[in-house]
């Protein structure tokens, strides 16, 4: 075979081993159940991280934020956008053991990821850029260098908690240390309240319509986030 005829089969080989270990292929056929607010302001956004997800491999189904639990019953990952309003979610998605990450600070105490008084246990920043990387040997981190990180575009909101004893933290907001922008519970470990949980358990800092604000390294974290919550590589 000719010198280049050899080079270029390489390439394709190469190409095609490349391909098969993408994160679009290899999330293919996990399905997301993804609590949103229909017919709300930020549907739009919801619709992008869908699309996003999607084109990563993942099939994603809409519910509505009044869903009962049981909608996600055979499902590999359950996101909770922070369209939803809290109140209105049903209380059974605590125990429910199928992964879940969410972005909406407001339901962290629902959930046990975090205490129950708003602004000290958990909250939202009014504009913030930036993220204090401080495991990057953990996934979650997305490769990204322990230090600063530039998530978003432009400043906007972060949302933020203050996890239990038993979480892997991943960020903090730049500058504030007690606020934590990524973290995550292994199943059964000690979320507050005692809590076991009872799958894995993940929280980001997003906001209602940031998803469409985050820089490359921000878009790294949500993806490395996302893989993470729905893996069971530790």
């Amino acid at each position: 075979m000719h010198p280049m005829s050899l080079f270029r089969s390489f390439l394709a080989l190469l190409a095609l081993a490349l391909s098969i270990s993408s994160p679009a292929l290899a999330a293919s056929g996990h399905e997301v159940v993804m609590l949103v607010q229909r017919d709300g302001p930020n549907m739009s956004v919801d619709e992008q991280v869908r699309a996003h997800l999607a084109s990563r491999g993942f099939t994603v189904r809409f519910e509505n934020q009044d869903a009962d639990p049981a909608v996600a019953k055979g499902a590999d990952l359950v996101v909770i956008s922070s369209t939803v309003s809290s109140k209105d979610v049903k209380p059974g998605w605590r125990q429910l053991p199928v992964p879940l990450l969410t972005w909406e600070n407001d339901i962290l105490d629902d959930l046990a990821m975090t205490g129950k008084r708003h602004d000290a246990d958990f909250g939202e920043a009014e504009k913030e850029r930036y993220l204090w990387i401080v495991n990057a040997p953990q996934p979650m981190a997305g490769g990204l260098p322990a230090g600063v990180a530039n998530v978003y575009v432009k400043q906007a909101p972060m949302s933020w908690g203050k996890p239990g004893l038993g979480a892997t933290i991943i960020a903090t907001l730049y500058g504030q240390p007690d606020k934590v922008a990524i973290f995550g519970y292994e199943e059964g470990a000690t979320m507050d309240y005692e809590a076991l949980a009872p799958a894995r358990r993940v929280m980001l800092f997003l906001n209602n319509d940031s998803f469409a604000n985050l820089s490359a390294s921000g878009l790294k974290l949500f993806d490395a986030a996302i893989d993470w919550t729905v893996s069971t590589q530790r």
